[in-house]
């Protein structure tokens, strides 16, 4: 399996979460060498800070979402489930400088 910046996948958090939507972040690898992918979560909750990108509405949002940049993390291929949605790479240049500033980059 290979993922694009920009899809989106559901992702089980498990027990203590729960099924939330992810966006890829990592660039696109047609041979890495682990089968993860560095993808930020979409919550509904908005905290007013620059950690969070407000997302265009789309079809498979049900209300206004944001991408949690802090939320970064490595999620195995094989706990995703989709692609449900993509973004443009207008919305992905929003996040990567989210990201950019998250670590300072």
């Amino acid at each position: 399996m290979t993922t694009e910046p920009g899809e989106v996948y559901q992702v089980d958090l498990g027990m203590a979460g729960k099924v939330r939507y992810f966006i890829v972040v990592s660039r696109h690898d047609t041979d890495p060498p682990r089968a993860l992918s560095l993808c930020v979560p979409i919550t509904t909750q908005n905290r007013g800070s620059k950690y969070e990108v407000s997302l265009p509405r789309v079809r498979f949002l049900r209300e206004q979402s944001f991408a949690n940049v802090q939320g970064l993390q490595a999620v195995q291929h094989h706990e995703l489930r989709g692609p449900v949605g993509r973004f443009t790479p207008a919305t992905m240049v929003e996040i990567k400088t989210a990201l950019r500033f998250a670590m300072d980059l």
